[in-house]
């Protein structure tokens, strides 16, 4: 490894590795402030072990700015040991409190004494955007509250020039996602498995009763958590403060309503943001909306407001994983700061960390705020960002559906067919897929049980009812198989031929990808395979080309955090036990890397990255070094086809071996549960918006070749819809090929191996860390206006 001063590194041309930056002689606070949110221990954990790897200092400070102000207890230097065992724990371990002393100057004066007499001139705030923006005054004012306090004696006149500037750097922990300029806060995700739990839960007894049920969910200014738990289980109706409904809805929710009963459907959702208003501004309440139905409709109808349960609880595997990426990359903003850096905000856009100047999104967050209270709520809407206006147009489309008479009709027959193993999420994909086809005035067809069935004749029209309430099922509904079609492709033809179809949407895994290749191969033989065809991503292993993200794996990323959570918790209790896990993935590591750096591992096997006996060795060593601490208890992830001879059964017997009379050894595997489920809302929702993508793609390509007899034979029209990095992305399966290792099944370049680093440092390992897409902070605007794909909100 290249040393900084080695004359042969330049800025420029090769990468920047962590070993360029130090932190020897800086002290870092950090504070949790405002609201608490799930992931914000995680985010602690991360930026505590961070600063402590690059050799920095590191604070807590505890209740806040409260904390701050009053010093003394409340700020107190943080270990490594201190932060361990809180990565599953939900709200905040140093405490978070509303703090009205410091938006004086007094407040701020006091403040400022406190953290300069400690060293303290680096600031990392987690909290909404009040917190920030009261984080952004001091660092204003920093200046002349040292120079007021050498002027009253309080501190010396070398410590205005030692500390002259203040770092700031953000993170948002909200559940509400209300800060422009991040896809996602910490705690977003949390929340909406709060929410969905108790829909899946009242779904059942809404059914059995045949009821209504209005549901209040946390929101007061911003309505992402009902839009999107409304998206996820595909509510009748929604109340957002962002977009009030049209005059008279009252008659057009009622009629909404007692049509879908009519349709058979035996129980209505209507969800609620606590904000929600009407187009006067006038609130919108849940007693309202139910005295209305009563009234109205006379159906049995009940509120449920969910309250604070939606903030508490352990957080899901996404925002400790958000969470932990945007702690370790606020330490690399804060050792690259100068005095010129402005104070910016740790963001996440598409799949990206990325820097944004804070008050820049301050500002656009209170213009929203802004917009509404004017009554403009179509600005409201664009400025929330477009994974937000995306979420809108999307459940539109999905909740109502418009009379047949008023549907142009395409003329054109469309298939959906799920392949490979069975994924969380399948369900909520071919749902989307089906009513935005519908909508899109075209007939579709539902093929079973995967290209077998294709090949048997197993097809089927498929309305708009008939796949009501599919998006919480986990599973395959059509029926899945890992069969390719080379074996069948005469009578796949045949299929296709007899039954007109025009386009094909399959949704699977590295099978359904093989598949896509051989019918593309076979379109010179076989005519009828010259249409359209677009892949959607569906595996729990991650592994096909083309795709950051499938359907499915945030799904058993988080069964295997729950079961990791439930290990380490019953090896709490005996102390000194190390516990092996094996994950699934067939040969892509995804699994087990990213269940390592969400339930805090101490090592993780991958295929990806080959080891030896020289590495297990240290991992025991490691170990052994560990139980001379607090921290009592070991936990190693295997990929289950990391390598062929060091087997989960070797692993633990080595492990047993080498570890006798420092700790014992327990080994687990995980097995199917991975693919089994209830799909998390993560998966409900990607799922949903990647499948209406994909159909909008095939519509496109359709209205352009009006008529049947129209021939698809170049490479754009067989594509793999993926997100890379930012962007939605449609690669023709032609150009994927390249980027496939075949014999073991997944891409050749693989994003997530870039975080394996993270894990190992904050496992306290050595590890060389590429800096290099960090460091840039970019404009807000131009975040929005730049992209050559389509923006991928996750």
């Amino acid at each position: 490894m290249k040393k900084a001063d080695d004359p042969a590194i330049s800025s420029t041309s090769l990468p920047r590795y962590l070993e360029h930056l130090s932190g020897d002689g800086k002290a870092i606070g950090v504070l949790t402030s405002g609201g608490d949110a799930q992931g914000m221990n995680a985010a602690v954990r991360a930026v505590v072990r961070m600063g402590i790897y690059v050799g920095a200092k590191v604070f807590f400070i505890y209740e806040g700015y409260q904390g701050m102000v009053d010093g003394g207890s409340n700020i107190v230097e943080a270990t490594w040991e201190s932060v361990s065992s809180i990565l599953q724990v939900g709200g905040t371990i140093i405490g978070s409190a509303r703090c009205q002393v410091f938006r004086s100057r007094e407040g701020r004066l006091k403040a400022a004494c406190n953290l300069v007499r400690l060293g303290i001139t680096n600031l990392c705030v987690i909290g909404g955007d009040g917190s920030l923006t009261g984080a952004n005054i001091f660092r204003k004012e920093w200046n002349g509250l040292l120079e007021e306090l050498a002027k009253n004696g309080e501190i010396d006149k070398d410590a205005v020039q030692k500390y002259s500037y203040l770092n700031v750097v953000g993170m948002v922990g909200s559940i509400d996602n209300d800060f422009c300029g991040t896809d996602m806060t910490i705690g977003t995700d949390s929340a909406l498995h709060r929410i969905i739990e108790v829909v899946d839960a009242i779904m059942t007894t809404a059914q059995s009763h045949q009821r209504t049920f209005v549901l209040e969910v946390m929101g007061r200014h911003c309505g992402y958590l009902a839009l999107v738990s409304a998206l996820a289980c595909g509510a009748d109706w929604v109340f957002l403060p962002e977009s009030p409904p049209e005059e008279g809805w009252e008659e057009n929710m009622c009629l909404k309503l007692s049509e879908n009963r009519a349709r058979k459907k035996r129980l209505n959702i209507i969800i609620v943001a606590e904000g929600a208003i009407d187009i006067q501004n006038k609130p919108i309440t849940s007693e309202k909306i139910k005295e209305l139905v009563v009234k109205q409709l006379g159906f049995d109808t009940r509120v449920t407001i969910l309250g604070h349960v939606q903030r508490g609880g352990t957080p899901s595997a996404f925002d400790r994983i958000l969470a932990s990426r945007m702690g370790v990359e606020a330490v690399l903003a804060l050792l690259e700061a100068t005095p010129e850096t402005p104070a910016c905000v740790v963001s996440l856009r598409g799949n990206h960390a990325v820097r944004l100047p804070l008050m820049e999104c301050v500002q656009m967050t209170q213009d929203v705020q802004k917009a509404m209270d004017e009554r403009r709520f179509k600005e409201a809407v664009q400025l929330r960002g477009r994974s937000f206006e995306g979420n809108l147009k999307i459940y539109k489309r999905l909740a109502i559906k418009l009379p047949d008479d008023k549907i142009t009709k395409s003329n054109c027959n469309v298939a959906v067919i799920n392949v490979g193993a069975p994924a969380a999420g399948m369900n909520a994909a071919v749902r989307s897929a089906v009513r935005v086809g519908i909508a899109d005035g075209h007939r579709m067809l539902a093929v079973y049980d995967g290209f077998d069935g294709f090949a048997k004749g197993n097809v089927k029209e498929i309305g708009w009812g008939d796949v009501g309430g599919w998006t919480g099922q986990g599973g395959s509904i059509l029926g899945t198989k890992r069969t390719l079609p080379g074996k069948n492709l005469e009578k796949i033809a045949e299929q296709i031929r007899s039954h007109s179809i025009n386009a094909l949407l399959i949704i699977g895994g590295f099978e359904a990808y093989l598949g896509l290749l051989e019918l593309a191969a076979a379109r010179e033989k076989h005519e009828a395979f010259c249409v359209p065809m677009v892949m959607v991503p569906a595996t729990v292993s991650n592994n096909v080309p083309g795709s950051d993200f499938s359907i499915g794996a945030d799904t058993a990323l988080n069964t295997i955090t729950d079961t990791c959570d439930r290990i380490k918790q019953s090896a709490s209790g005996t102390k000194r036990r190390v516990f092996i896990i094996e994950t699934m993935g067939g040969y892509c590591g995804y699994l087990a890397n990213m269940g390592g750096l969400a339930s805090g591992a101490d090592a993780a096997y991958i295929f990806e990255e080959p080891f030896d006996i020289r590495d297990l060795q240290s991992n025991v060593e490691h170990l052994t070094e560990k139980m001379k601490t607090t921290i009592q208890r070991g936990l190693i992830l295997r990929n289950e086809s990391c390598n062929v001879n060091y087997t989960t059964d070797f692993i633990y017997q080595l492990y047993s071996e080498e570890g006798k009379g420092v700790f014992d050894c327990r080994k687990n595997v995980l097995g199917h549960m991975q693919q089994g489920g209830a799909p998390s809302p993560f998966d409900r929702n990607f799922g949903t918006k990647i499948s209406a993508r994909a159909m909008a793609w095939i519509s496109d390509k359709l209205k352009g070749s009006p008529g049947a007899g129209k021939k698809f034979v170049s490479d754009d029209s067989i594509c793999v819809l993926g997100i890379s990095k930012r962007d939605l992305l449609f690669q023709p399966v032609a150009e994927l090929r390249e980027k496939t290792d075949f014999e073991h099944r997944i891409p050749k370049e693989q994003w997530w191996l870039k975080l394996r680093p993270l894990m190992k440092i904050l496992a306290k390992y050595e590890a060389s860390y590429d800096v290099s897409d960090a460091g840039k902070l970019e404009s807000l605007r131009q975040q929005q206006g730049t992209s050559h794909g389509e923006p991928a909100a996750i």
